[in-house]
């Protein structure tokens, strides 16, 4: 359903999330099109992309579409709508979503420094793959391994990270079910009034020639 006949690069993919050659408002409202035409109720539909949502308030980048999936198998959502929700996370919402996250969970866990949430963020990150590279190159006899980093990295940044995002993130998914839901509903009652109306056309607009053949078979 969602495949492009032609495959991007990934140079193409990784420029075309950071800023899609159509515009932010174009791409969501082509993924608003897609939410809105998923063959399923719109409870389902908005429960899936709440799920999303939810998940993008998370620090399991690389997982979401994973995380989401698995949320909305265990609440019965929509499983497609789940991953279209996982887009409510995007280098245009990233930096309310993780400095809102990482500062809420530091609060929450007593961490002294909360203000400074999207600069330790970055060398949370930059430290932790540092280490990690480090460590790699050091299981093939280059180096020392550097496993420290990465418990930094854990403990001050993707802990607080995980924690305050619960709650920001079950906010935000409420408010967008309760969003989506009637939009959907909307759009499923237009489309079958349409195709309703369309069948009724065509009943129509046929009886004429099955009137003269009843006619002529009469004869």
């Amino acid at each position: 359903m969602f495949k492009r006949r032609k495959p991007l690069s990934t140079v193409r993919q990784v420029r075309e999330f950071i800023y899609p050659s159509s515009g932010w408002r174009r791409a969501i409202e082509y993924f608003g099109h897609r939410l809105k035409r998923l063959p399923d109720t719109p409870h389902k539909i908005a429960l899936g992309f709440a799920c999303g949502v939810f998940v993008s308030f998370s620090p399991l980048f690389g997982l979401h579409f994973i995380y989401a999936g698995i949320l909305a198998l265990i609440v019965r959502g929509n499983l497609l709508a789940s991953f279209l929700g996982t887009l409510f996370g995007n280098p245009l919402t990233f930096p309310f979503i993780a400095g809102t996250a990482l500062g809420l969970g530091r609060k929450i866990m007593g961490a002294a420094r909360s203000g400074e949430s999207m600069h330790s963020l970055r060398e949370g990150f930059a430290g932790a793959t540092s280490g990690l590279w480090q460590s790699t190159k050091a299981m093939f006899g280059f180096g020392e391994p550097a496993w420290q980093p990465l418990g930094t990295f854990f403990w001050e940044v993707f802990v607080p990270y995980f924690v305050g995002g619960i709650l920001p993130g079950l906010a935000t998914a409420t408010a967008m079910y309760f969003l989506t839901r009637p939009l959907v509903a909307a759009y499923q009652a237009r489309r079958r009034k349409r195709l309703f109306e369309r069948a009724q056309q065509r009943i129509a607009s046929a009886a004429p020639a099955r009137k003269r053949l009843i006619e002529e078979g009469g004869r």
